[in-house]
């Protein structure tokens, strides 16, 4: 049994900090494995060169302690909190003050807006933000955060529909073929090579949840456990990278990173669908930290 310690306001500040500015330093290892993979299989010279000079671009950005990106996007904190760590601490308020000293000192643009008057608080202060999902985990004795930014021009081609079950159509071809269209409108827009999340069930918010969570929480490279479901992740990757779009959409074989996948049961009528570009900066990065207040580096 650890030594039980609390986590408080300040503990917490100073872990997030750290925590947000890896995350836009850095790309996941993850990513950055499916990187060096597609651009030593890639047979286009050009798309081959754009693949090596990503990679270069983030082991830079890794050693220079600079961004990965002009903008890293969008931040999402995943909380996963056991019930046998002691917490005192207000996770909205203490994440939302690291965004801005991140911001403050220089990791993150400032880019978050009020939705209609457009105007910039400068610091990327702002109601919601970060967004924040918490998870209880029964018996648990540590407290999980996971930081994800997600660029947000990747945001413009994303896609949600409602389906009827006819035009799921047998295994799933329905939503297959939106996929695959959605990809192919999309073109170069999201900053391919992308990872696609593609959430399925529940409603339509639920659907863009789980499609989020798809490529903002999970490794790019795991396996689904649900072999059905993972079947169909590796079925969709190839086929979007028969598309040949390729990197920055200049055409090749390397289209997509990772397709992830996941799905919810849903009421008899609908299928909701969601399907979410994330570019290939996989700006994500996260500790575990114990009930004695060591931390654990996640990715």
């Amino acid at each position: 049994m650890k030594d039980m310690k609390t986590i408080d306001n300040r503990f917490l500040l100073n872990t997030a900090i750290e925590v947000m500015k890896k995350s836009c330093t850095e790309i996941a290892s993850d990513a950055k494995e499916l990187l060096l993979q597609a651009s030593k299989k890639e047979r286009s010279p050009a798309a081959k060169r754009l693949l090596e000079m990503m990679v270069k671009n983030a082991e830079l950005a890794s050693t220079e302690g600079k961004p990965v990106c002009q903008s890293p996007g969008y931040p999402v904190a995943y909380i996963t909190l056991g019930d046998r760590v002691s917490i005192n601490a207000n996770f909205q308020k203490v994440l939302g003050e690291a965004i801005v000293i991140a911001t403050n000192d220089g990791y993150l643009r400032p880019s978050m807006v009020d939705p209609i008057t457009r105007v910039n608080s400068g610091d990327n202060s702002g109601i919601g933000v970060p967004d924040i999902e918490i998870e209880h985990v029964p018996d648990a004795d540590y407290v999980d955060l996971v930081v994800s930014f997600k660029g947000c021009g990747a945001e413009l081609a994303n896609v949600t529909k409602v389906l009827t079950p006819f035009q799921v159509g047998e295994n799933g071809l329905g939503v297959k073929k939106l996929v695959l269209e959605t990809v192919a409108n999309a073109g170069g827009i999201p900053c391919p090579p992308v990872a696609i999340g593609v959430g399925i069930g529940g409603q339509i918010h639920y659907a863009a949840k789980l499609s989020r969570r798809a490529i903002g929480l999970r490794k790019w490279t795991d396996k689904n456990v649900d072999p059905d479901v993972a079947e169909m992740e590796n079925e969709l990757l190839r086929l979007v990278n028969q598309l040949g779009i390729g990197p920055a959409g200049i055409g090749g074989d390397t289209t997509a990173l990772a397709v992830k996948v996941e799905k919810v049961h849903t009421h008899t009528a609908i299928c909701p669908v969601a399907i979410n570009f994330h570019c290939w900066p996989a700006r994500r990065a996260g500790v575990r930290i114990h009930s004695d207040k060591t931390v654990e580096q996640l990715f």
